[in-house]
């Protein structure tokens, strides 16, 4: 979250140990149709046609479609202008005197978020609401007289303005006297089961694999499947991320995903006897291949003992920092900065959770909300009308792929795997930007795609590519014409298309 290396922590502690225990377990984590055992007398067509079939659960599709999440990194650091506290800060130095939660939702919601993940606590073990279980909380602040709450006026504001909600709760607490023997993992429990009980409906649990010496000298054992058992069991609507089986951190920390990017991995990549044998040999993470550019082809699956729905979260923040820092109020992100990032993430198959610091005074800062809203702005203009929507001549079988609605689809009749789907508009239209969705619900298929347009008799390429997924976005240079065509060349069995549409950027 902070550093590079505590995302590479993730791959080689969390998400493994999560997600390869027992099959009692599994049944817990996966279900039928998010997971597949590949039989080692299944040939390469029989693989493609079984990962053609792996489909999202329900958790995992409303997570999917939210498309963008905040995250609201404030707590200690926030106070001592650090992005990383060693939990020897003084409770009295928290007291955001203006804080507003309401705003802070107002503001992400104007933005186009749909949910919002607070950092509860972070390594510095200082906890946003009164835990039973430690004084190095807001109770021991002198915010509110200490009978202030964040958490619950987070969870309330969401509620309010009908946005999702989750949690971050660091693993790593560098205050706990406890960290680094048996008794830290009962804490830890402890909290976690405070933060799931006491605020309502929790729709998304974030972890990151932050592991540090406690003051025996001793990193912690983590009891990842304790925790997701948990999770299951008192929020089993919510997703658990990025240190978790529901899913995975892209790898990067810029905001920009793979231009290949597919939902379905090899899940035996994420064995628990990998994660030993690395550890053993101290390399900084493990499996490798959940870093490489290559995660989901058909080379990759062929040789995969199981495959798991795992689809990439790609995060980033507003600023250089992910706790305010007033020295970087001149930093902020541009709405073209962003906009692009939105085109490398959400346009790549993916979610962005846009980090949104709020201030000492407790408030996001005029300058990050200028730059939200100019982000907003540009999106609805580029956005507010689909050239081919409006334009066709005849939409006829055309509705289900320009009826906004990704749970409506075209297809093809049985064993064609490859589409053409030709468009004539009444008058020719400039545009430079291509949408495309896959319906989530049936699988993500398509492997190659081409759209081009028509030039008397002939067809120009316009722009191409790989992999959608519930969404790709593409932007090429302007072209001005009438009829176009869009042609998947490749798919893995008969491709869904939920959407296409044709925009153009608007001015910034």
């Amino acid at each position: 979250m902070d550093h590079k290396y505590i995302r590479k922590l993730v791959f080689s502690i969390g998400i493994a140990l999560g997600i390869c225990f027992s099959l009692k377990s599994q049944a817990q984590i996966f279900n039928k149709n998010n997971y597949v055992t590949i039989n080692p007398t299944d040939d390469s067509i029989t693989i493609v046609n079984k990962a053609a079939r792996v489909t999202p659960s329900a958790r995992q599709l409303r997570w999917q479609e939210l498309e963008l999440t905040a995250f609201i990194h404030f707590g200690m650091n926030t106070f001592t202008n650090k992005e990383w506290g060693d939990g020897t800060e003084n409770p009295s130095l928290f007291n955001p005197k203006k804080l507003d939660a309401k705003q802070w939702v107002k503001v992400c919601k104007e933005a186009g978020f749909k949910q919002i993940i607070l950092t509860a606590k972070h390594h510095d073990g200082f906890c946003l609401w009164p835990s039973k279980y430690t004084e190095h909380s807001v109770k021991s602040s002198p915010w509110k007289d200490g009978k202030g709450d964040v958490v619950k006026e987070v969870a309330e504001a969401c509620k309010e303005y009908g946005i999702g909600f989750g949690i971050y709760l660091s693993p790593w607490d560098r205050n706990s006297k406890y960290f680094g023997s048996l008794k830290y993992n009962d804490y830890f429990i402890n909290q976690l089961t405070e933060l799931l009980t006491n605020y309502g409906r929790v729709d998304e649990v974030w972890f990151d694999g932050a592991n540090g010496e406690g003051p025996s000298g001793e990193k912690q054992v983590y009891e990842y499947n304790r925790w997701y058992e948990l999770i299951r069991k008192l929020q089993p609507k919510a997703t658990i991320a990025v240190s978790g089986p529901d899913v995975r951190w892209v790898g990067t920390e810029t905001g920009y995903g793979r231009e290949t990017e597919w939902s379905i991995v090899p899940a035996n990549e994420l064995s628990v006897e990998k994660i030993a044998e690395s550890s053993q040999k101290k390399v900084e993470f493990a499996p490798r291949d959940l870093m490489s550019k290559d995660l989901g082809s058909r080379e990759k699956i062929v040789k995969a003992k199981s495959l798991v729905w795992y689809p990439a979260e790609i995060d980033v923040s507003i600023r250089p920092g992910w706790f305010y820092h007033s020295t970087e109020d001149d930093k902020v992100k541009t709405p073209e900065k962003l906009t692009d990032i939105y085109f490398s993430s959400v346009g790549r198959n993916g979610v962005l959770l846009l980090n949104i610091p709020p201030t000492t005074d407790g408030l996001i800062s005029d300058s990050d909300i200028k730059a939200l809203d100019g982000f907003k702005e540009h999106l609805n203009k580029t956005f507010n009308t689909n050239l081919l929507a409006v334009g066709l001549k005849e939409k006829g079988n055309k509705n289900n792929v320009l009826d906004n609605n990704s749970n409506t689809y075209w297809s093809t009749k049985a064993k064609d795997n490859t589409l053409t789907v030709s468009f004539k508009m009444n008058n020719a239209q400039k545009f430079d930007v291509l949408l495309l969705q896959e319906n989530l619900k049936i699988g993500q298929r398509v492997e190659k795609f081409v759209l081009e347009y028509k030039v008397g008799k002939e067809w120009k390429l316009i722009t191409e590519g790989t992999t959608i997924g519930f969404k790709r976005l593409l932007r090429f240079p302007e072209v001005t014409a009438s009829e176009v065509r869009l042609r998947i060349l490749s798919s893995r069995l008969n491709p869904a298309l939920a959407e296409i549409g044709l925009y153009k950027q608007a001015a910034f």
